[in-house]
């Protein structure tokens, strides 16, 4: 049974991977910034699981080392290990870089990359003590198909495409495996947009959840480390 972290997990893309993981039969600890959110994720996921002690949940901000490290060691004590982590919590701010705020560029990059390398970090020793592991990293096909208003987004899924692989190669002999997932468009309402009949085209959650599970059913021998995955009929131009 796998012991999992989904980062951002109250909704969108991390909800879809948490209720996946459920279903499978994992234990899960999903964290976010907001309490009531996080409260009915979590109880919606262990209504999935009908067993109250295989999800949990915690309020935390990934930008902050702390927490995070709260994080992994309350999942360590609570399912006696953690082998799996899924590093999806993510912001966007999208504007020019010539009206862009040092608080909308610190909060984008701090988010969607130095948070995950908080998680990852932490995450490494558990993993290593728990005989190995599995890293998932959502970033998105924006870290390298680059578009106007979409600098600080961009950069931080492109640095985390790189720091995915750099860090595969580093633990790959530990038993631990690091995956990064690049989704196309998405329908699920981020950055404020709500999700419309006209999104249809694009990839559900669900979608992107599948591929991660697939992910985590390879066999030990086998390491896909970079999938991309996009709607298979866009809008035609």
């Amino acid at each position: 049974m796998r012991r999992a972290i989904v980062t951002g997990g109250t909704r969108g893309i991390g909800l879809a991977v948490a209720s996946a993981l459920v279903k499978a039969g994992a234990r899960v600890m999903i964290t976010g910034l907001d309490r009531a959110r996080l409260d009915a994720a979590v109880a919606g996921l262990v209504r999935a699981a009908g067993d109250a002690a295989r999800v949990t949940g915690a309020v935390a901000d990934v930008r902050h080392r702390a927490d995070v490290e709260a994080v992994v060691g309350e999942a360590e004590r609570r399912f006696g290990g953690l082998d799996t982590l899924v590093n999806n919590a993510g912001v966007g701010t999208f504007a020019d870089v010539a009206d862009m705020t040092d608080e909308d560029w610190r909060r984008v990059i701090d988010t969607n990359l130095t948070g995950v390398f908080h998680a990852t970090r932490a995450a490494i020793p558990a993993m290593r003590r728990a005989g190995g592991g599995w890293i998932v990293n959502i970033a998105s096909l924006a870290g390298r198909n680059y578009f106007a208003g979409g600098a600080a987004y961009c950069a931080s899924k492109a640095g985390l495409v790189a720091f995915s692989e750099a860090v595969m190669q580093e633990v790959r002999h530990d038993g631990i495996r690091v995956s990064v997932v690049m989704p196309g468009s998405v329908a699920t309402g981020f950055s404020g947009n709500a999700v419309t009949t006209a999104d249809t085209w694009k990839l559900s959650p669900d979608d992107v959840a599948e591929c991660v599970v697939d992910l985590l059913r390879h066999p030990d021998r086998s390491l896909p480390s970079k999938i991309e995955i996009r709607p298979s009929r866009p809008p035609a131009r």
